[in-house]
């Protein structure tokens, strides 16, 4: 616990998406709530969502070995966004849904670039454009954010 609780001091997230500084959440929009345990029908939304508009850099949160890509979706219909990567660093591993890894493995110092942004609005038009941070063990990202 005392580890865990020196990494939320020293180790918040830092900034994930260029034009969004603060790491500003997706609140409330046409296709639902961007908090950890949203209603999504029959279940509750795993992540937290930081707003990033279609196209834009994401960053290193903080000091991350990038541990490969991943795929978010078997639905050939959201081929579009189906990209994201597994990350880790400190005594965290998480993912990032809904971006295009330069690269998949290695290690990046915090504020560097790690992707792009995909174009989430050709898959869920009217939807607030966003990563989604989900931790591996599904537990709430957001103590995490500041």
């Amino acid at each position: 616990m005392i580890k865990k609780s020196v990494f939320f001091i020293f180790n918040l997230f830092g900034q994930l998406c260029s034009g969004n500084p603060t790491n500003r959440r997706r609140i409330s929009d046409s296709w639902g709530q961007g908090h950890y345990g949203a209603g999504r029908g029959s279940r509750t939304h795993k992540g937290l969502d930081i707003v990033c508009e279609d196209g834009s850099v994401v960053y290193a949160p903080f000091d991350v070995t990038l541990e490969g890509k991943l795929t978010v979706y078997n639905d050939p219909n959201k081929a579009a966004i189906n990209s994201g990567i597994n990350l880790s660093g400190g005594d965290l591993t998480f993912k990032l849904f809904y971006v295009r890894p330069d690269r998949v493995s290695g290690t990046v110092r915090k504020g560097e670039r790690i992707g792009v942004m995909l174009p989430m609005q050709q898959v869920y038009p009217g939807i607030t454009s966003h990563v989604h941070v989900q931790m591996k063990d599904k537990s709430d990202p957001t103590p995490y954010f500041n």
